[in-house]
């Protein structure tokens, strides 16, 4: 553990042991996102092996993302109790398991629990740690340092596309399994990596409150008898216990609604294309090696797009509007698929994967950055959790129902107008509710700042008054997320 002086909490560095950090979040986020895409290059060869229909073998993918996503909270839980470090190692772990037991499986329903639960809930572990991690060692460069660590995906992805084509045709999809199941156990060596911040703080600090509570508790003994207030003191310890790990008021916060009803909307339709990519070029007649390499393509312009998206977002003209560009993003994305039943060759194909590559590398990139931009970095864990429960509802729905519908009109196209569509329509959502919500903080500080001149006329010759008048001003809740956001991040690097 970095070494740490009581009784001060470091701050980001912005750099030094920050960059293999990412490095290390890097390898973890590529293999979380990017494995469920690259195993859609095996399906067709699953679903001939096993009989099964297109619905059927896309729940595959969809139980291992919902897995992921709904797992956040026990992961956001986890990395409050433990740290990122051994919950990421504990998560390769888990993933190497499920992809080797998955080898020996003798039916679809067995595939379901080793690939979709045991090493979905493994990648759920290398997710949100990763994610975590980076707000704590980047405060300033912080988007640029989310663009690079999300840019693993389509590096990921650009490997895993033709080194799984090139697995089965030399294993077989069992033999490739087992491979992956070995090389996904470097997700251990990069949870390794992640060295904690401000540990021996945190177990003062720890300590300090401890006995702070059991003074109290004390006091409140001698003062009168505890039977009435048993029962009472016993919920509210329970729920702030809870309260802990998750941070349930932020159902209060109007920006995190937004976003949370919004993404909801989007994931409907985020994965199935990438998961049905490969399959419709094989159903169109285009070879298995050019298939594989149509997911390539996309990801080589994701991961340019990525980290050049991170840029952008740091600039001083987009990041105090971030909302907006996240929201033209998803639009964007949404428009891609609407058009992709025009492409009807394999260069049309090209030129859609080129442009979907950019389209979800720029939301993938903000995904996060936003969300902590909306709620600071205090509450950034928390908030983690709660999206990725409410998400995975439609992360899981979203590829079946496209299966579904290319079993019943016989035709992908429907399935991508239906993606298509949905983004679009929650991409408009975010843009119109975010200026709403940008609307309303600027007159909700227009009141405060009346609110604080007025003591100030009236009490002109009690400076003390104005004083404690400003300070308790400036200590409320966040109007603009960049403002407090140093504040915050100071508050919470000590790791409690």
């Amino acid at each position: 553990p970095a070494p740490a002086e009581a009784g001060r909490a470091p701050g980001p560095p912005d750099g030094g042991w920050g960059w293999v950090v990412l490095f290390g979040a890097f390898v973890s986020i590529g293999f979380a996102y990017a494995f469920p895409k690259g195993l859609a290059i095996f399906f067709k060869e699953i679903q001939d092996f096993f009989g099964t229909s297109y619905s059927e073998i896309a729940w595959i993918s969809s139980i291992m993302l919902a897995t992921t996503y709904g797992a956040g909270p026990i992961s956001s839980i986890l990395v409050n109790r433990y740290g990122s470090r051994p919950v990421v190692m504990f998560g390769g772990l888990l993933c190497g398991v499920g992809m080797i037991s998955a080898s020996f499986c003798t039916s679809i329903l067995q595939l379901y629990i080793c690939v979709g639960f045991i090493t979905g809930f493994g990648l759920a572990l290398n997710l949100q740690p990763s994610v975590i991690i980076i707000g704590k060692y980047f405060l300033k460069r912080r988007p640029l340092a989310n663009g690079l660590a999300m840019a693993g995906s389509p590096v990921m992805l650009c490997t895993l596309a033709p080194l799984n084509q090139f697995l089965f045709d030399n294993f077989g999809w069992r033999g490739s399994f087992l491979i992956l199941g070995a090389i996904l156990l470097n997700c251990c060596v990069a949870g390794a990596l992640f060295r904690p911040i401000g540990a021996g703080t945190a177990l003062v600090k720890t300590q300090v409150a401890e006995e702070e509570k059991d003074a109290l508790k004390g006091k409140i003994t001698e003062g009168g008898p505890m039977e009435n207030k048993t029962e009472e003191e016993g919920g509210k310890d329970c729920f702030e216990k809870v309260n802990q790990y998750l941070d349930f008021s932020l159902f209060k916060h109007r920006g995190f609604l937004i976003y949370l009803i919004g993404n909801v909307l989007m994931f409907l339709g985020f994965f199935a294309p990438i998961v049905f990519l490969a399959p419709y070029a094989k159903h169109t007649g285009i070879d298995e090696y050019s298939a594989a390499f149509l997911l390539s393509i996309l990801a080589i312009v994701d991961m340019v797009a990525r980290p050049a998206t991170g840029v952008i977002a740091n600039s001083r003209w987009v990041r105090p509007r971030i909302q907006y560009f996240f929201s033209f993003a998803i639009a964007f994305n949404g428009a891609c698929h609407l058009l992709c039943p025009l492409a009807s060759s394999y260069t049309g194909l090209v030129v859609y994967s080129s442009f979907f590559g950019l389209a979800f590398g720029m939301v993938c990139a903000m995904l996060f950055e936003t969300l902590m931009d909306l709620v600071g970095a205090a509450r950034f864990t928390s908030a983690v959790g709660l999206v990725t429960i409410a998400e995975c509802c439609t992360i899981l729905l979203g590829p079946p129902i496209g299966g579904i519908l290319i079993d019943t009109f016989g035709d992908y196209k429907y399935m991508f107008i239906k993606c298509g569509a949905v983004m679009v329509l929650a991409g408009t959502f975010l843009f119109i509710m975010n200026y709403y919500n940008y609307r309303m903080l600027a007159k909700e500080e227009k009141e405060r700042k009346t609110k604080e001149e007025d003591p100030k006329s009236v009490k002109t010759e009690n400076e003390g008054k104005k004083n404690w008048n400003k300070d308790s001003t400036q200590d409320g809740p966040e109007l603009e997320p960049l403002r407090e956001e140093g504040e915050g991040v100071k508050k919470e690097m000590n790791g409690t």
